[in-house]
């Protein structure tokens, strides 16, 4: 803890989900740890951020290499103190029909989304143990539930997400450490709103709630995992999707 607050690190923290995520947590009064890979980009999204009243602390990595991410644990204990909620949050798609898909696609993806959550929760799982109190939160998605042509390196990547997880959880389950996943489905970022409208709404067809889903909304799941009140619920995957794959 750091200052009476829960640490809580959040990778991936500079995209679409990962800023609101950030918000989400410090409005809900933890100590936020922002984790990017690009100076430039981080720095501009901390002024940002800066200019909107959130002062977030920064880390930097590129969480598939599991060296970085020792370091930068290393640094965030040294200057914070021991990570209490740990958001595995980045990820990266490289679409392609499996037939056409290069070795390089396939590494790159499963490295960024299935390596970096190893890493990460590899690094600070034994602090957790120490302190018997821990929230460990994966960011899946609904694909890595169901098929979805030209992402099968997303999709096993995703799909690895909920075994680590499952496994994880019930390996700790006695320590106070909750290993859970939440499985967005299409959500409003700056990705999917990039895409044409003609495809969005295609998209949007397929959603019995009749709309995306809003990064606030995974942010305030996100929160509510890492809560306190949450310590009873573990292994289990939350889908937010709207609808989209029940199951």
């Amino acid at each position: 803890m750091k200052d009476g607050k829960y640490i809580a690190l959040v990778t991936g923290a500079t995209g679409g989900l990962g800023t609101d995520m950030c918000k989400k947590l410090a409005d809900d009064g933890y100590f936020v740890i922002a984790n990017y890979r690009t100076d430039n980009k981080a720095e501009e999204w901390s002024a940002k951020m800066k200019a909107e009243g959130y002062s977030f602390a920064m880390a930097k990595a590129d969480v598939s290499e599991y060296p970085q991410v020792v370091s930068m644990v290393e640094q965030i204990e040294k200057d914070h103190g021991v990570i209490d909620i740990l958001v595995n949050n980045a990820g990266i798609t490289r679409d392609g029909a499996f037939r056409k898909m290069s070795y390089e696609n396939w590494d790159i993806v499963i490295r960024t989304n299935l390596y970096s959550s190893f890493n990460c929760s590899r690094a600070v799982i034994n602090q957790m143990i120490d302190q018997q109190y821990g929230r460990i939160i994966n960011i899946s998605s609904v694909n890595g539930q169901r098929a979805q042509f030209g992402q099968g390196n997303y999709s096993a990547a995703k799909a690895g997400m909920h075994g680590l997880t499952k496994t994880l959880a019930i390996e700790v389950a006695n320590k106070g450490i909750t290993v859970n996943t939440i499985s967005p489905g299409y959500i409003g970022t700056d990705m999917v709103m990039a895409v044409p409208q003609e495809y969005r709404d295609k998209i949007v067809a397929n959603i019995p709630v009749g709309r995306l889903g809003g990064t606030y909304e995974v942010a305030h799941l996100v929160s509510f995992l890492a809560s306190k009140e949450a310590a009873f619920i573990t292994g289990a995957n939350y889908a937010i999707n709207g609808g989209q794959h029940v199951y």
